[in-house]
């Protein structure tokens, strides 16, 4: 909440009036020089030492503040998942790709995934061959933002879409959305920028199965 007036806690801020600095001054007497020029002093960067307020209408203020807020529309990513396995067969494997592609190619970032089970747990680095495979398959619509890492019991992978116009598909899904009958489906999460992914945080991230859709 923006501090105005008298609501200003800092003993000393910064003050700035039109284009002009003011200087360093106490509050109280920052009130009076705006109270004076019939204005309000407006806190507009409270985590500044000292903080800084601006000498101006505090109504004219919050409507400009609130017009850019409108005009900055909220920058959101989306991760799409793909989930491999260590037999996967070519068929499936070509499946699996061609819906990486196809996310890929809607300008998705894409994480692949591969989950070992039971006595795949002795022989971990068929997952990274697999993957790498994988990033081979995909080098001409995809670069590897992560290259393949181990995460608990799996091995995770993170492709970003190469621009527009070097993208090549290679892997067409023309048959429908085709899953793995021992898969849980392909998963994607959304996110913002702001905020950071790694390792297994998609297992406490709330999502949905392409099927759910």
């Amino acid at each position: 909440m923006t501090r105005v007036n008298d609501r200003i806690r800092a003993p000393k801020v910064r003050v700035v009036y039109e284009d002009q600095q003011l200087g360093v001054m106490s509050s109280r007497v920052a009130v009076e020089k705006a109270k004076s020029v019939g204005l309000d002093l407006v806190e507009v960067a409270p985590n500044a030492s000292p903080p800084v307020c601006r000498v101006c209408d505090y109504g004219k203020y919050k409507y400009e503040q609130s017009k850019l807020k409108k005009k900055t529309p909220k920058v959101t990513n989306k991760i799409k998942e793909i989930k491999l396995r260590v037999g996967t067969d070519t068929h499936d494997y070509n499946i699996k790709l061609a819906r990486a592609e196809q996310f890929l190619d809607q300008g998705n970032k894409v994480r692949v995934r591969l989950q070992f089970r039971g006595r795949e747990n002795a022989h971990r680095e068929i997952g990274f061959v697999v993957l790498n495979k994988a990033a081979e398959d995909l080098k001409q619509i995809a670069n590897v933002d992560q290259a393949p890492r181990l995460a608990g019991r799996a091995v995770n992978m993170m492709l970003s879409p190469l621009p527009k116009e070097q993208r090549k598909r290679h892997f067409y899904l023309s048959h429908g959305s085709l899953v793995d009958p021992d898969d849980e489906g392909d998963e994607d999460v959304e996110f913002d920028d702001d905020e950071e992914h790694d390792g297994d945080d998609v297992a406490d991230t709330n999502v949905a199965t392409e099927d759910q859709k």
